[in-house]
């Protein structure tokens, strides 16, 4: 969590609030007021630029409405409010502001463009929310369970992508595993469209950790079978069912589906090509993936 000390260069002396809160307060946070490229400012910089400094404090950067919204929906925790010090705020940013009655800070219209990441306008409202645990069990396994696996993803473009994709068709959880991406960068976060915060993402360091999970829950009556996609697979995918629990394995961008994680499939499923391109980027081919086992599961149910 940032901290502040009052005699920061730039920084307005004003008391802290816990951070969080959501229900009535008996009155409103005090503003602190940052004009200056601080620490503070660093810290908030550096939430969007370096992973390890994001993961560290636990926190992230959020920008765009959609993207704040859904966090604050979705009940993440807002640590800290910035605003923009130099302009009226819409009934949309009060409405988030009185929702969440937390630390706010007063930034200037120059630094709130750095830290909105568009050089042509500045956002009048960012959050810095906090990162739930990489806790498995924080994704949801029922009779309709459908979900997906990135195995060692290295854009996060495709994982913001991915997200939105099972959010479209009413996933229950991500996985991003080994060596990858961070579902957590601001790219990964504009691809997802604020997603990422309405599907629960969680990372592991490995397949193992996943494999087990998986185990516990066939051992707990849920018939989870694992999807794997390769152009070269067993089946095609629409002549799979896909009607059950199902979690969709997709591979790295450049290498596919690791042997261990090939070998852990229930099956591989390939997509028809008909035109000349030899394959789908991973977040398309996830997505088509989702499609299909929605349509079946629609086609079951009328």
């Amino acid at each position: 969590m940032i901290t502040v000390a009052a005699g920061d260069l730039g920084v307005r002396k004003g008391a802290v609030v816990v951070s969080g809160h959501t229900g009535p307060m008996t009155s409103a946070p005090r503003v602190q007021r940052i004009t200056t490229r601080n620490a503070a400012f660093q810290q908030w910089q550096s939430l969007l630029t370096n992973r390890t400094k994001r993961h560290r404090a636990g926190e992230l950067l959020v920008q765009g409405v959609r993207p704040v919204t859904l966090a604050v929906e979705s009940g993440w925790t807002v640590r800290t409010w910035l605003v923009d010090a130099e302009r009226p705020l819409s009934s949309w940013a009060h409405a988030m502001l009185d929702r969440v009655r937390t630390r706010r800070f007063e930034v200037s219209t120059e630094l709130m463009r750095e830290l909105g990441g568009k050089d042509d306008d500045a956002p009048e409202l960012l959050a810095v929310v906090e990162m739930p645990p990489d806790d498995l069990g924080r994704v949801p396994v029922g009779d309709g369970f459908l979900g997906v696996v990135l195995d060692r993803p290295t854009s996060p473009g495709n994982v913001g992508t991915v997200a939105r994709s099972l959010d479209a068709f009413g996933g229950s959880g991500l996985v991003v595993a080994g060596h990858a991406a961070d579902p957590y960068d601001p790219r990964a976060v504009r691809a997802s469209t604020g997603s990422i915060f309405a599907v629960p993402t969680v990372r592991v360091p490995s397949g193992r950790e996943v494999l087990d999970w998986v185990a516990e829950r066939r051992s707990g009556g849920r018939p989870l079978t694992l999807v794997g996609t390769d152009e070269d697979g067993d089946v095609e995918l629409a002549a799979h069912d896909l009607t059950g629990p199902t979690l969709v394995l997709t591979g790295n961008e450049t290498s596919g589906l690791s042997s261990a994680w090939r070998e852990a499939c229930d099956v591989m499923v390939s997509i028809p090509m008909l035109g000349s391109a030899s394959s789908l980027n991973a977040a398309s081919a996830t997505t088509v993936v989702l499609y299909e086992a929605v349509r079946q599961r629609r086609s079951v149910a009328l």
